[in-house]
């Protein structure tokens, strides 16, 4: 008995060693394949550049699935697209806006998405500008005088410089006058478009159901030389986009008893309704193969630039990711699955819907790591609520080198996403679901859902960084003997309302959308 007790021991001895050898030569093949071997550049160019945006329901969309499950299998990887619901199609095509009046001037704008489309000559019209309203009675008589006119209707910015610029070379005295009439002015406008009974996302279908031509907004997202590119929120009339200093150009001639005439050209399609669809990969599971480890990345992006960093840099570091994983660790213990999900910009659809369809997987998941808020080095996770996320999240981390985990901050047990991005559609599951927060780089201002958010803006160190350390906790989520606790902390007490916070509820998803 003595005798098997030592064998035993000695064979337990020799396991955990030859283990240990195993993770730490596995940790070196993956970052030798991910900053030697790398296919980051390659992928990002044949989406980015190759596809572009991908707008939910849009032709550009459904050729980046299909491109998604082409690549999966040329490295061997089973792949799949799965529909969860329908949305209106909408194709961008090519657009102008010219200034024609008081002389000719090329404007710097775009038209927003699922804007119609203009006759094939286009259209040519005055422009007139929201007044300052008191009152929905005052909305009521403006509304009589916008037939056949370009409508003016976001905010003018007296400075094009964003407040990072102001205080690096203004006196103080001067920055604080500014910051104080900025926020006078936008409390203004904020104040003019509630007394009119509208919100920004009712107004452009009141100025359209009363006979508007088209009409003209710039969302200024605070930096130099971006805007916000959102929908339309029109049927029949054109919605453009112009850059804040055209914009401000066009107000101030109004201010000046000068009335713009512009002409506009956009040849949109309105291309009915099409399916919409995730992009599902698997790499089965040679011991546990019901048991899963999800990456996570939205594969959909707005489309006033190319959705470069929202989301392109999650989409190609989750499939970098599992190409890796294939090619070194091929017969994982877990089941590995790359969700790549569509329609998150309108309510994180294309997760719900996974959720939904795949409700006996839920239980099963030893975790998902999702990533979606920039290029940037993983900076922060979240223990999301889960009571004893610390302990698994930190045995995965601890195998990662030092180098890619000295500056991350990690906040235990945390609380429960509600929303933002896809992993809030499996906590609410109650999956151990992880967002991988990203270092900013300006990502608010410049590349967030703007006409700036391209190829260029990829820091591919950054990326390469990213791909790595997922690379790595995938490698030891899948082999971790123990199957993750799920548990939930007990939600403190809104200080507001005194009741007991609830966790996030499982949410379906808008199966069928645009149409409204």
């Amino acid at each position: 008995m003595k005798n098997y007790a030592k064998a035993l021991m000695l064979s337990t001895v020799l396991a955990a060693g030859l283990n240990a050898q195993t993770q730490d030569q596995m940790t070196k093949s993956i970052m030798d394949e991910t900053y030697n071997n790398s296919q980051l550049e390659k992928l990002a160019y044949e989406l980015l550049d190759g596809i572009g945006p991908r707008l939910v329901g849009s032709p550009k969309m459904q050729q980046s699935h299909d491109w998604a499950v082409k690549q999966f299998k040329n490295w061997g990887i089973d792949a799949r697209n799965e529909q969860w619901g329908e949305w209106k199609s909408w194709e961008r095509g090519t657009s102008s806006l010219e200034m024609v009046y008081p002389y000719a001037k090329s404007l710097e704008g775009m038209q927003l998405a699922f804007s119609p489309a203009t006759p094939a000559k286009g259209l040519t019209a005055d422009v007139v500008m929201l007044p300052t309203f008191s009152s929905k009675e005052d909305f009521t008589k403006f509304l009589s005088s916008v037939k056949g006119k370009l409508v003016m209707v976001s905010q003018y910015q007296a400075s094009g410089r964003p407040e990072y610029n102001w205080k690096e070379f203004a006196t103080p005295e001067s920055f604080e006058k500014m910051q104080a009439e900025s926020k006078a002015a936008s409390e203004a406008w904020q104040n003019s478009i509630k007394a009119s009974g509208e919100t920004s996302r009712t107004l452009n279908a009141k100025l359209e159901a009363a006979g508007a031509a088209g009409i003209i907004s710039s969302n200024w997202s605070r930096g130099f030389g971006v805007n916000k590119i959102f929908s339309a929120g029109t049927k029949k009339i054109p919605v453009m986009d112009v850059s804040l200093e055209d914009y401000g150009q066009l107000y101030r001639m109004l201010k000046n008893g000068t009335t713009p005439k512009l002409k506009i050209t956009a040849n949109s399609k309105d291309k009915g309704i099409a399916p919409t669809f995730n992009t599902v990969a698997e790499i089965k599971g040679s011991e546990k193969p019901d048991e899963y480890i999800i990456l996570s990345a939205h594969l959909d992006s707005w489309d006033g630039g190319t959705g470069a960093t929202d989301n392109g840099t999650g989409t190609i570091t989750m499939m970098e990711v599992a190409r890796i994983l294939k090619k070194l660790y091929p017969n994982p213990k877990r089941t590995i699955i790359v969700g790549l999900w569509g329609s998150e910009e309108q309510g994180l659809n294309g997760s719900r819907g996974y959720v939904s369809a795949h409700k006996d997987q839920m239980p099963k998941i030893q975790a998902l790591f999702n990533q979606d808020n920039g290029t940037g080095r993983i900076a922060n996770i979240s223990g999301q609520g889960f009571l004893n996320s610390y302990d698994y999240l930190g045995r995965w981390l601890a195998a990662v080198p030092k180098e890619l985990t000295k500056d991350i901050k990690t906040t235990f047990p945390g609380t429960p996403g509600g929303g933002g991005s896809d992993h809030a559609s499996f906590v609410a599951a109650g999956v151990p679901a992880f967002m991988l927060g990203s270092l900013n780089w300006s990502y608010g201002n410049y590349t967030w859902h703007t006409n700036r958010d391209t190829y260029d803006k990829i820091v591919f160190d950054d990326v390469k960084s990213n791909v790595a350390l997922i690379a790595i906790m995938t490698y030891m989520a899948s082999e971790d003997p123990e199957k993750t606790s799920a548990e939930r902390i007990k939600l403190p007490v809104n200080e507001r309302t005194g009741e007991q916070m609830k966790w996030p509820e499982v949410k379906e998803p808008t199966r069928k959308g645009g149409l409204d």
